[in-house]
C-alpha cells in the first residue's frame, strides 16, 4: 500500500487525492500537518525521489514567503535545508506518495499515471 501525505485543506493535495479515488489506487493517508516529516524520511524520500531538494519545499506557502526563503536557500547546506523542512510540514511540498518504487512530490496526473498504472 502506498503512503499518501498530503495537507487537506490543499486545493492540489485534493485533486491528487481524487485521482487516486478515481482510480482505485489503495494508499494510507497521513496529514502533514498533524505529523510533519521527519528529517531521516525527507532525506530517504528525497533519495529516493531523483529531485532537487528544492523541489520539496512549498514556495508557494506563507511559511516560506514569511522566512524568506528564496534569499535563504541557495546558501544553506543540505543539512540545514533538511533540519529545516522537518520543522512544520507546512515548508514541505505537496501532496507526497511514496510507493515501492519512487517518491513523487505534487501532483501531476502524468506523472501518477506513469506511475501507478
Amino acid at each position: 500500500m502506498y503512503l499518501f501525505i498530503c495537507y487537506p485543506r490543499c486545493s492540489t493535495c485534493k485533486k491528487a487525492q481524487k485521482w487516486l479515488d478515481d482510480n482505485g489506487i489503495e494508499y494510507k493517508f497521513r496529514d502533514i500537518k498533524e505529523k510533519n516529516p521527519t528529517e531521516k524520511e525527507l532525506r530517504k524520500w528525497h533519495k529516493k525521489s531523483g529531485l532537487p531538494l528544492k523541489k520539496f519545499f512549498n514556495t508557494s506557502g506563507n511559511l516560506y514567503k514569511d522566512l524568506h526563503l528564496k534569499d535563504k536557500l541557495p546558501t544553506m547546506s543540505d543539512d540545514e535545508q533538511f533540519a529545516l523542512l522537518a520543522t512544520d510540514g507546512l515548508l514541505v511540498k505537496r501532496p507526497i506518495l511514496i510507493t515501492g518504487d519512487t517518491v513523487l512530490v505534487g501532483f501531476k496526473e502524468a506523472e501518477y499515471e506513469a506511475a501507478l498504472k
